[in-house]
């Protein structure tokens, strides 16, 4: 716990944070009293009585002619201890459970999915019917491995309308895209790498990564793509192990990743030993098809990922991860090792959902709603001075940038207090240099109180 005060309690609480964020492992050597001394810029008098102060609390131990070493078992995992301190209004765990732990009358532009009603309940309703009424394994059984042949064929014939050849083999279903992030993650690194992400991009990322203790650099994102020099600068500078992307509908800026663009950045990564996850979660979404790193390379250093909780469902959830046969096989010794089993209910829920005769009309009456909701709330936010980044061709996103000394931060923190639950832009930023950026979703601004209460705050900071 942070102690408020003096020199000593600031060296005390800058060893015991890197303690808790797993920086300092047990038995770890400390630095010098001399080198922590100059560190943090403190007389070494002031040291050595942190370090006494600690090995009183039992959290150090004092090593005669050796120095002082940490003690105690590993620290529980606290994953706010990771990284800098930010605040609450940009950290992603916050931002996460204040979506999902809203209130029934909170309004959510900043949130990350489509409103309840938007959705194709009409026919997850009658796989349910068709489920209660048979007398399907899928009711009471264990999945196998794979996961649902049928899901996998369906998979496959889905894939390759996109240009990717995966045969049901190279296929396995997850629990949610999440959890296929997870499951790589896992299975390709180790502490201390380094993963390369879009900056801005998907907050859970960041997340995520954070758990699995490596070393995370944003790269510029564009309105084509990632910033290729700064991308091939990151290759030469840390050996990245891991780049995830969207190559669709680019969350959060709604932008899609050019063919120009898409053939360089494969350019660069074979010639090192990077691999790269394509995360395809908005693929329903899209009426105009973005080249797919996948496609491009023949699942031979991409990995392919997918889920249907923003197009199906968040409540009934199936994820997929399509890869190279003999990384399947290892990632399903990890699924079973770590969850055993996938839901085979949910994953028959979805595939006769995906199915059904009426989804993809829906689709397409979703994605004409979406193109006009883009269009009004541009127009609405513009009359208050706040500009898309790009327009987007697709998708619920719109990236945008608040009038010149607008603080987003401020601003989530003044709109919270009136009931509207915004996404600051450092949410999304590595690099935290997107202060003055707000990600709207489209489908969730139909309320007119959303921009009223929007221009009152941003009055609040003139």
């Amino acid at each position: 716990m942070a102690r408020a005060g003096t020199l000593i309690e600031s060296v005390m609480d800058d060893i015991e944070s890197k303690i808790a964020s797993r920086a300092y492992l047990p038995n770890t050597r400390l630095p010098s009293v001399r080198a922590q001394a100059k560190a943090m810029q403190v007389s070494i008098s002031t040291v050595v009585e942190a370090y006494d102060r600690l090995v009183a609390e039992g959290t150090i131990v004092s090593r005669p002619g050796a120095g002082f070493y940490t003690s105690g078992p590993i620290a529980p995992l606290d994953l706010n201890q990771i990284g800098p301190k930010v605040a609450r209004e940009i950290d992603p765990l916050w931002v996460s459970k204040e979506s999902l732990e809203a209130t029934p009358d909170a309004l959510m532009p900043g949130c990350g999915w489509l409103p309840s009603e938007w959705l194709y309940q009409t026919g997850i309703k009658r796989a349910l019917r068709h489920l209660a009424r048979s007398n399907s394994l899928d009711l009471t059984e264990y999945a196998s491995p794979k996961g649902s042949q049928a899901f996998r064929h369906f998979l496959q014939r889905r894939l390759l309308s996109q240009n990717i050849e995966a045969r049901p083999e190279h296929i396995m279903l997850t629990e949610s895209g999440t959890h296929a992030i997870d499951l790589i993650a896992r299975f390709l690194l180790s502490p201390g790498d380094t993963v390369l992400v879009d900056d801005p991009c998907y907050f859970n990322f960041h997340a995520l990564l954070k758990a699995h203790r490596v070393n995370i650099i944003g790269i510029p994102y564009t309105p084509n793509g990632p910033d290729l020099e700064r991308f091939a600068q990151a290759l030469a500078d840390y050996n990245p192990r891991l780049y995830i992307t969207n190559s669709g509908i680019h969350n959060p800026t709604g932008a899609h990743l050019t063919p120009s663009v898409a053939h360089q950045l494969l350019t660069l990564a074979k010639a090192s030993e990077l691999v790269i996850v394509e995360d395809d979660i908005f693929a329903d979404l899209e009426t105009t098809r973005a080249p797919r790193l996948a496609a491009l390379d023949g699942l031979a250093q991409v990995i392919e990922i997918g889920s249907f909780s923003k197009t199906v469902s968040a409540s009934v959830r199936c994820g997929f991860i399509a890869a190279k046969p003999d990384w399947i096989e290892q990632l399903v010794d990890l699924k079973i090792a770590t969850s055993f089993s996938g839901n085979r209910l949910d994953s028959e829920i979805v595939l006769q959902t995906l199915t059904d005769s009426g989804y993809r009309k829906h689709m397409e009456k979703l994605q004409s709603w979406l193109a006009k909701q883009r269009m009004t709330v541009s127009e609405k936010l513009m009359r208050l001075g706040i500009q898309p980044w790009i327009q987007p061709k697709d998708g619920m996103f719109l990236w945008c940038r608040l009038p010149i000394g607008t603080n987003a931060t401020q601003l989530a923190q003044d709109c919270l207090s009136k009931g509207i639950v915004l996404a600051p832009g450092n949410v999304f930023s590595q690099s935290q240099s997107a202060h003055d950026y707000l990600r709207f979703n489209v489908a969730q601004c139909t309320e007119q109180k959303i921009f009223d209460v929007l221009d009152w705050a941003l009055k609040q900071q003139q």
